[in-house]
């Protein structure tokens, strides 16, 4: 399948088999595709939606009132998913394969992170859904991997091509596995989950589909560079996040009802603003996530 962009009126046009109305939201990545109606699409409407995943990086569709049933079917159709995390219970009332970010149950995602990177094998990508929204605020932001790598002074990133880095989950997730979940998680990768292991990934991944580098490191799960002392891992992180953060390397999103995001986890990172939670005696923001399977990832050495 032949994937094209072409200037067009409203921004470009992605064509696969079918047209796209796709908008982009600046010159490197992150688009609007309008006109589709993701619970209806048709096959070659699906694929051409994949490819824009893979282009753009960030897809947002607006108008989608789609329920949960329906979310996991349209994401059915676009790869095999995962179960919804590795360790948190989203309850009874959400399939197996989401995962609800509630708020009320901090549930905030407010530090700059990429899905799941303390497993083996993270997510290829995920689809994101408001179900209750603050009033205003809880706007949600990415940041471009590849963008950022291609940016770096040749030096550095003849350094961190060599590097592998350690990604923890326990921090985050430890606790509520040892003491909420009794050491018994979920399944993941045909496994119950009863520890998280720390895990390797290389520093800068490359993408198994376009082979483009991308910084492959995050805040949120990665505690340290393997290999260097605790200071020079310190500073080879902040310097990483303070270039990959950078304004020109992230687009912003602000959430309405019906929206339907998705997003390469394989060379963003993204930011949930907790900017609501106090006003007005309390707002509460509540979205349902689902996660295609993917790849180990592979670095420059292969």
């Amino acid at each position: 399948m032949s994937v094209t962009t072409r200037a067009s009126a409203s921004g470009a046009t992605l064509r696969s088999g079918v047209e796209l109305d796709v908008d982009p939201f600046g010159p490197h990545f992150g688009a609007q595709i309008s006109g589709v109606d993701v619970a209806s699409a048709t096959d070659d409407e699906v694929r051409a939606i994949r490819a824009a995943l893979v282009e753009f990086k960030v897809i947002v569709f607006r108008g989608q009132p789609l329920d949960d049933a329906q979310h996991v079917e349209f994401a059915n159709r676009l790869g095999e998913l995962t179960t919804g995390h590795p360790v948190h219970d989203s309850g009874a009332d959400v399939p197996t394969q989401m995962y609800s970010l509630d708020s009320a149950d901090n549930g905030f995602a407010d530090v700059w992170h990429t899905d799941v990177t303390f497993m083996q094998r993270p997510p290829l990508g995920s689809i994101l859904r408001p179900i209750v929204l603050p009033q205003t605020g809880g706007d949600t932001n990415w940041a471009d991997g590849e963008l950022a790598y291609g940016s770096l002074s040749e030096p550095v990133r003849a350094l961190v091509d060599q590097l592998t880095a350690v990604h923890d989950g326990n921090r985050e997730f430890g606790y509520y596995l040892k003491h909420k979940r009794g050491g018994k998680g979920n399944t993941w990768e045909g496994k119950e989950v009863t520890e998280l292991t720390p895990v390797r990934h290389p520093v800068v991944r490359v993408h198994p589909e376009t082979g483009r580098r991308a910084i492959f490191v995050n805040p949120g799960f990665t505690s340290h560079i393997d290999g260097v002392s605790d200071a020079e891992s310190r500073a080879i992180l902040d310097l990483l996040y303070a270039h990959l953060t950078k304004p020109e390397h992230i687009v912003r999103h602000r959430w309405r009802l019906g929206d339907l995001v998705l997003w390469d986890n394989r060379n963003t990172v993204h930011y949930a603003n907790r900017d609501y939670a106090d006003v007005n005696g309390g707002q509460r923001r509540i979205m349902h996530r689902v996660t295609l399977r993917g790849d180990v990832p592979v670095g420059v050495a292969g």
